[in-house]
């Protein structure tokens, strides 16, 4: 945890066999992360441009989704292994694994997928992540029920993130059941910086994150927490750590690349940004409703966007693994 006085989380939004067993036990030892996540996009650079699967990949002798699957697997395995005693003495020490995108609109499939893949990594400390769809909602309902850990990922709107919370709270969950509600941010600038004066770049995904975070805090399950990710810095007018520095706060998370993260501990701010007013959030959206822009169609298109970006990273490595 690297503020340990208000409860913020940096958790490395990166999952690479050589990593694991190198620069991830230094973060670990040196109390800068607590946690994980992968992707379909982040599985899809390990394994198909590093060696270190070369090995595995021969021995298995599988192929498509099945070796995908193994893969997978054996890195999160390895991760949570590593992050246990966060987890065993309650900072943490999650990692997250990604359902088949592909079932994104089929309860059914989602839960038997992230039931397996939870029984087959067999670790505790593992969350399962599925997008904040209408079949997704549900889906996380039943793994929580179960015990299970839940990512809930894709979020882009407020709507999304309160069906979320609507979702863990029908749930019933087992004592000691977490859940993460994943808030993605800097998608949002890249698409509405172009549409915006100088004055009010770079804030739009910091605020919708933020006025999530406001809603999701206000709740008060210590079970629940808000996770800031698509936190790295495409544009040179932001600093390489803006996305972290801007959302610190109390019972937050921030999933970030690992070079995000070594610009945060090198030069980032350290004083928490949350929570922001509400009056300054809304104030915000006023003046995009003012300029004619549907926030809430931007919120669509991105999720769209999202789903089929990890659908064809998803079908690209399949494809690779035949």
């Amino acid at each position: 945890m690297y503020f340990d006085s208000i409860q913020f989380s940096l958790w490395a939004d990166f999952i690479e066999r050589d990593f694991l067993n190198t620069k991830f036990d230094d973060l670990i030892a040196k109390g800068t992360i607590n946690g994980a996540t992968s992707n379909p996009a982040i599985f899809k650079n390990a394994f198909l441009t590093s060696a270190a699967y070369d090995a595995q990949k021969k021995e298995l002798g599988l192929s498509g989704k099945a070796l995908y699957e193994a893969l997978a697997i054996s890195d999160i395995q390895l991760a949570a292994d590593k992050l246990k005693p966060l987890y065993d003495k309650g900072d943490d020490g999650f990692v997250s694994i990604e359902v088949d995108p592909f079932f994104c609109d089929d309860t059914a499939a989602t839960i038997e997928e992230g039931m397996g893949l939870f029984e087959r990594i067999g670790r505790q400390n593992v969350m399962i992540k599925v997008p904040a769809t209408n079949a997704g909602y549900e889906a996380m309902r039943t793994l929580l029920s179960k015990g299970i850990h839940v990512n809930a990922t894709l979020i882009f709107s407020f709507a999304q993130a309160k069906k979320v919370v609507q979702a863990f709270k029908a749930a019933n969950a087992p004592k000691g059941t977490k859940m993460v509600v994943s808030v993605f941010v800097s998608r949002f600038d890249r698409i509405l910086d172009g549409m915006l004066p100088d004055d009010l770049k770079g804030m739009a995904g910091v605020l919708n994150a933020s006025k999530i975070y406001n809603m999701i805090e206000r709740e008060q399950i210590p079970e629940l927490k808000t996770l800031f990710a698509s936190t790295g810095t495409k544009d040179p007018r932001y600093t390489p750590s803006y996305y972290v520095d801007e959302l610190i706060g109390a019972h937050a998370v921030n999933t970030a690349p690992i070079d995000t993260i070594d610009a945060f501990v090198a030069n980032g701010e350290t004083a928490p940004a949350l929570p922001r007013e509400d009056g300054k959030i809304d104030g915000f959206f006023g003046l995009l409703n003012d300029r004619g822009i549907n926030f809430q169609g931007v919120c669509d298109e991105l999720l769209e966007d999202g789903l089929l970006q990890f659908k064809d990273a998803f079908k690209e490595i399949l494809k690779s693994l035949e």
